[in-house]
């Protein structure tokens, strides 16, 4: 297994009015009342330590007094714009109880505990710099997968709600000990989720970019991995870095899969997979056709990672058709008509000229 990276820090790409009008659209678009530089306005911060006294790389942040109020009222807002479409009755019952800021990876986030003070129950969403990519990345995701995301934009600004599970790095080291019965069913989810993020182009998915949601059933646990980092969607130029299986991290899943399923059984995955995906794809045509259309026309990478991408995929497919994508928008679209092709009606996605 590949120990995969970004070829150096991505760049963002703002997005492109016509993006924005399709974002606008299908209500992703709404006034927020604090953004992402406001929160950089705080005037202290403490490391945030887990529970086990080990340095989480979040930082508590504190604001001034003369601010907090102001603060904790707007970010109560934001939450409710996000949950209940703007419903502002809501808010007399809430409260910010912390608000942390992370120093690592790209998108520098806040994050936001609000607690409901009727029942003392809290929830989480995320502030982050808007970047084009990671949002084509949200759509995808809300379109192509079986999960969606519930997001907002505002200018320069991204609220992400939180997505409940366990961190995928955490699952790996404390959950695989189960019964042989649930490592099958471990490692078909993640076969299945391999998929999800080849088909779409959805890169970086070691295990901290990921969480597992664990369902008790009849007998055993079902399992679902879901994405919740859409920083790289289809910005690197390396194939291997949309295949979650070549991450060094996800190698004791992979060895799960290597040791209890035999190859019939994990093309049979891949197929049910790809399916799905391709249904999912004909029940959302128009916003699908509409997403691709502004993806093909934006920048959301570098020539040089395009020329390098489509030459890997033309080889992995051994279709000479990737060589005539001029942009990520065209290598994703030609990713999932050849993938899905059996499944795949063509004029599911129709290309403007």
């Amino acid at each position: 297994m590949l120990g995969n990276k970004p070829s150096k820090k991505k760049i963002v790409f703002p997005p492109s009015d016509r993006f924005l009008e399709y974002l606008k659209q299908y209500g992703r678009y709404a006034a927020l009342p604090i953004q992402y530089d406001d929160m950089l306005r705080y005037m202290a911060s403490i490391p945030l330590i887990d529970s086990k006294g080990q340095d989480t790389l979040w930082e508590t942040v504190f604001y001034d007094h003369s601010e907090l109020e102001e603060v904790n009222r707007n970010l109560c807002e934001i939450y409710a714009l996000l949950k209940t479409e703007g419903d502002l009755s809501v808010i007399e019952h809430l409260t910010v109880a912390r608000i942390d800021y992370c120093t690592f990876g790209n998108t520098k986030p806040f994050r936001v505990r609000i607690i409901n003070k009727l029942n003392d129950n809290y929830d989480h969403f995320y502030i982050k710099r808007i970047d084009a990519s990671r949002i084509y990345g949200l759509e995808l995701e809300g379109i192509l997968s079986p999960d969606r995301l519930n997001y907002l934009i505002y200018d320069q600004t991204l609220i992400e709600e939180h997505v409940a599970g366990v961190p995928g790095d955490d699952f790996i080291k404390n959950y695989l000990d189960v019964p042989k019965f649930d490592q099958i069913r471990i490692a078909k989810e993640f076969i299945k989720f391999n998929e999800r993020c080849f088909v779409r182009l959805l890169g970086d998915m070691r295990a901290y970019n990921y969480i597992v949601d664990i369902t008790p059933d009849i007998e055993g646990s079902q399992y679902r991995i879901r994405a919740i980092d859409f920083d790289q969607q289809s910005y690197e130029g390396r194939k291997s870095f949309y295949l979650p299986q070549y991450f060094k991290e996800n190698n004791p899943i992979i060895d799960i899969g290597i040791k209890l399923l035999k190859s019939g059984a994990v093309r049979q995955y891949q197929l049910e997979e790809r399916s799905l995906i391709a249904r999912r794809a004909r029940n959302s045509r128009q916003q699908i056709n509409q997403l691709l259309n502004n993806m093909i026309k934006d920048k959301i990478s570098f020539e040089n990672k395009v020329l390098q991408l489509r030459k890997e995929l033309a080889k992995h497919h051994q279709n000479d058709i990737f060589l005539k994508c001029n942009s990520m928008g065209e290598i994703v679209l030609t990713n999932i008509k050849l993938v899905l092709q059996k499944e795949f009606i063509q004029s599911i996605i129709e290309v403007e000229s």
